[in-house]
């Protein structure tokens, strides 16, 4: 039997003085309480109480664990308690990790923001680093993991936080040291800012995709804010997440190209774990995050006229 639930039945009966009343506290038959108290007789090889018809009272060695047993049950239940109260808190460490090129976008400040409104959560929060195993940021030691692909774990939750647009762009330089560009197909002959863990470039207009191995490429990366620095020297054309070049585009250091066209979509998930375990540190942080982006949009479809230049 569960030592601890055996330790409860005998601290009820030391208490109570009786098997029926201490089954009644605890909400058990005092078949089960009698038959916990043997056991525990049993492990320890000793007799812990007296039983007569009208009471049972405690040996002195029975006294002597009573109250061994009492403390420990007590702890039990004080640290259970402090960790449920702990569970309702917004205050502790909170870890947080994503991809390095979601930390490249305004991701980074949307958590440095929720880092000064809520004071008495600790943030830590790291950028690359991720494994491909959609779990393993939890036994880590992370609270929440950022992806932009959906997660088919049931054991995990994942909230929607953002939709991730992107736009072809290039500098007015580059642009204007190369023939017009009016076509994807004509991509072929410019020069071209690759992510190389995305070679694939899908273009979108009037519902149809155009999707194209890029070819040459001049440049290559796995972040994006680096293939944004090339982009700006006109080294090439780069297809770049909206939110990592708005304020390119608003000032007119970079240029939107193929404006018909539409980038490819992503959207951006927390992953944290499941439902009833989640921490309300956790909890005030997703919210906090997802109202985060909401009032402050940056889409082709919707906000990105606001920032031509």
């Amino acid at each position: 039997m569960d030592r601890i639930t055996v330790m409860r039945s005998f601290v009820s009966v030391g208490e109570q003085g009786s098997f029926s009343q201490a089954a009644r506290r605890l909400g058990v038959s005092g078949s089960l309480v009698s038959r916990h108290i043997t056991e525990l007789e049993h492990q320890l090889g000793t007799r812990l109480v007296n039983r007569t018809a009208r009471a049972v009272t405690l040996t002195a060695t029975g006294r002597r664990y009573f109250d061994f047993a009492q403390r420990i049950i007590d702890e039990i239940d004080t640290e259970d308690a402090a960790l449920r109260g702990a569970q309702d808190k917004a205050e502790g460490q909170l870890a947080v990790i994503c991809p390095k090129w979601i930390g490249n976008l305004d991701l980074g400040e949307a958590i440095a923001d929720f880092a000064v409104d809520h004071p008495k959560i600790h943030v830590r929060f790291e950028v690359g680093g991720m494994s491909d195993r959609t779990f393993d940021f939890l036994d880590r030691g992370y609270d929440v993991a950022f992806h932009t692909r959906g997660l088919r774990d049931s054991t995990l939750l994942v909230r929607k936080v953002s939709d991730l647009d992107f736009m072809l762009c290039a500098s007015p330089d580059y642009l204007k040291r190369h023939q017009p560009l009016v076509d994807p197909s004509m991509l072929a002959d410019h020069e071209c800012l690759v992510h190389i863990n995305d070679p694939l470039w899908r273009l979108y207009r009037e519902g149809q995709e155009t999707h194209l191995k890029v070819l040459p490429t001049v440049y290559s990366s796995n972040s994006y804010l680096t293939l944004r620095k090339a982009a700006v020297r006109g080294r090439g054309l780069a297809l770049m997440p909206v939110r990592t070049v708005a304020e390119d585009i608003r000032s007119g250091v970079l240029e939107r190209v193929l404006p018909e066209y539409a980038g490819p979509a992503r959207s951006l998930y927390a992953v944290h774990s499941p439902g009833a375990h989640t921490m309300r540190k956790v909890r005030v942080f997703l919210d906090y995050i997802s109202a985060w982006f909401k009032r402050n949009p940056m889409t082709t479809a919707g906000t990105l006229h606001d920032v031509q230049p």
